[in-house]
């Protein structure tokens, strides 16, 4: 008894469970975590961290070492010099420190070349007081790419939100035609079991038989409903597939018995307020491509500024004295400038006003995008208010149309209606049903695109970051 108690609660446990209705959330984060669009997207902002990364090799410290030798000739000197320099991140100069050492002769055209027996240690620096003090090349690569990451990002983020906008579509869609086939198969099961019953008063003689042909004529009608409905959710289902992915990233088919119950599964997204349009990632963007036009104007206007540079340096030699003789062994000390000044620049003045006209470019676009968004989503808004009401009116009319239908189908049974009057009825009813579906996946869908207009990410199950 025990044995056989335990194979069953093992048959229970093997039973397989039924497949847990499909959610929304969980389309959403399919398709946000896999989406192939998204995921290409996502690989664009690594490029553009990679740019970054390169810009700022622009203030690598860099060190290098020069030696050589006469192998021939009259002298017969070598010299090595070693050299670290490191760019200043916050002046166009740089700072750099150095070791070098020689033996041997040179002429004496290369007395620079002697040093003490221990070599000589440098260092000095380079600082800009006018051109390249504030702003630079090599800075204003690395703040434009550091832009390009935020500009990738909000490009990532724009791309996403379009997915996911889709991606609801999708489920709705697809719940809508899993409605729908639910609501034809009603209406053809109530025909085939009316039409089992006529097929028995035929038999019995009380009732003619073209009765028996009106009702297989109206069983034919409904089933083509039945299939075309059927259609309509494997068509539907195939479009889901793009977003609805394995955790390999695989297109999944929605199966059949993974539809709702019901059509709240329609009403999964909430009524959403506006967050405002700082939200939007194309706005997002265009005021981060304002920002890389002020870095560039600003570098313009730098070129057009007169160059002057301090210079400075202290070496020191060590050891004993060597074959350069005693000069070589005091601190040495040298402090220099230099100036130079553009006197036409026409290439600097281009720039500025190219970047000028850019700018006044991107600030006229930047407020009618502004404009664009508010018109766009109080448009979107109307909507949502106007198929809220038409919802009302469709459900109190599959309401009316379902107890007309009920009612006529009691006077049928009765004898009391006629064949065509208790069809019409039911079809009335079930087209009022469909209506309704239709009617709340409008509402679905208007909420989804208020969702994507107002750059809802959380509605939308988007990284925010």
């Amino acid at each position: 008894m025990r044995l056989l108690l335990l194979l069953l609660a093992l048959l229970v446990l093997a039973a397989p469970v039924g497949a847990a209705p499909l959610s929304l959330e969980e389309v959403l984060q399919s398709s946000a975590r896999s989406q192939p669009q998204i995921v290409e997207a996502l690989a664009r902002v690594r490029q553009a961290e990679g740019r970054a990364l390169s810009a700022e090799g622009a203030f690598d410290t860099v060190f290098d070492v020069d030696a050589r030798s006469r192998v021939a000739g009259f002298y017969g000197g070598t010299v090595v010099d070693a050299r670290a320099t490191r760019p200043l991140t916050a002046n166009g100069g740089y700072l750099y420190g150095g070791y070098r050492v020689s033996r041997g002769g040179f002429p004496i055209y290369e007395d620079q070349a002697f040093t003490n027996r221990l070599g000589e240690i440098k260092v000095g620096g380079l600082f800009s007081l006018l051109r390249d003090r504030l702003v630079d090349e090599r800075r204003t690569r690395q703040s434009l790419a550091a832009a390009d990451i935020d500009i990738a990002r909000f490009e990532a983020q724009a791309v996403a939100i379009g997915v996911q906008r889709r991606a609801i579509d999708a489920y709705q869609a697809w719940v809508a035609a899993g409605l729908r086939l639910r609501a034809y198969r009603e209406l053809f099961d109530l025909a085939e079991d009316r039409r089992g019953a006529i097929a028995r008063q035929v038999q019995l003689g009380a009732r003619p038989d073209i009765l028996l042909t009106e009702a297989d004529q109206n069983l034919v009608r409904r089933r083509a409903l039945v299939v075309r409905a059927e259609q309509e959710l494997a068509a539907a289902a195939n479009t889901l597939s793009l977003f609805l992915r394995d955790a390999d990233g695989r297109p999944v088919l929605a199966a059949p018995d993974r539809l709702p119950a019901s059509a709240d599964a329609l009403t999964q997204l909430n009524a959403l307020t506006a967050p405002g349009t700082a939200s939007r990632p194309d706005l997002a963007l265009l005021l981060r491509r304002i920002d890389q036009a002020v870095t560039r104007l600003a570098l313009a206007e730098n070129d057009l500024r007169p160059r002057l540079d301090l210079r400075g340096e202290a070496s020191k030699d060590l050891g004993d004295e060597g074959r350069g003789g005693s000069s070589r062994t005091p601190l040495e000390a040298i402090v220099g400038v230099r100036f130079s000044v553009p006197l036409q620049n026409r290439a600097a003045k281009g720039r500025v006003a190219e970047v000028r006209a850019e700018m006044d470019a991107l600030q006229t676009r930047s407020r009618f995008l502004r404009e664009q968004i508010a018109v766009e989503v109080e448009g979107i808004v109307i909507t949502i208010g106007a198929a809220e009401r038409l919802v009302m009116a469709a459900a109190e009319e599959q309401a009316l149309a379902a107890r007309l239908a009920a009612a006529e189908r009691r006077r049928f049974e009765l004898g009391s209606s006629d064949f065509f009057l208790v069809n019409q009825r039911e079809e009335v009813a079930t087209d009022a049903a469909v209506r309704l579906i239709d009617a709340r996946a409008r509402i679905a869908a208007a909420r989804a695109e208020l969702a994507a207009a107002t750059g809802d990410l959380a509605t939308l199950k988007l990284d925010p970051r």
